[in-house]
């Protein structure tokens, strides 16, 4: 089966004070009270209309800065490779990245976000809400996870990614 390739154009561009991989928390979770912004494109502002009234959102971006595409990587939270798809690695086969901020604003075409784990310049692809009904499920299972959530707090970006 011939599949084409798939072009993404832009809606906008994170704000964030992480200038460089190093040192960026690993996920939101690690990423309390970090501020942020996201700039939407003009011609995409009609889109925002009503997002003003949920807390949280997703933010769907492009992995710009990660270089490295393996299929077998060793996560931030673990010293063992694992399969790429088995975690939440920057290095991946096409660099798209998501994360759940809280909204705390909107002004003109400026999203006022808080607890973002995304690097500055990063380019935004989409946004959609979080509902927690829709999003949270209850687990009974989470894999090399299960031993290594501890670490979340403590770890950061080391830059292997890149």
């Amino acid at each position: 089966m011939d599949i084409p390739d798939i072009t993404y154009r832009p809606i906008g561009i994170v704000h964030s004070p992480f200038l460089k991989a190093e040192g960026t928390p690993i996920q939101p979770a690690a990423a309390m009270n970090t501020e942020a912004i996201i700039e939407i494109f003009p011609e995409f502002c009609e889109g925002l209309v009503d997002l003003e009234h949920f807390s949280h959102i997703f933010i769907l971006f492009h992995l710009h800065r990660a270089t490295k595409r393996d299929l077998k990587v060793i996560p931030f939270l673990d010293t063992k490779p694992h399969g790429v798809f088995a975690t939440r690695s920057p290095g991946r086969p096409n660099s798209i990245g998501v994360s759940v901020v809280f909204l705390n604003k909107i002004e003109g075409n400026k999203l006022y976000v808080q607890n973002i784990d995304i690097l500055d310049g990063s380019p935004v692809l989409d946004i959609k809400p979080y509902i927690p009904k829709f999003d949270v499920f209850e687990t009974s299972k989470n894999g090399w996870f299960e031993n290594n959530l501890q670490k979340l707090e403590d770890k950061k970006d080391d830059g292997r990614f890149i």
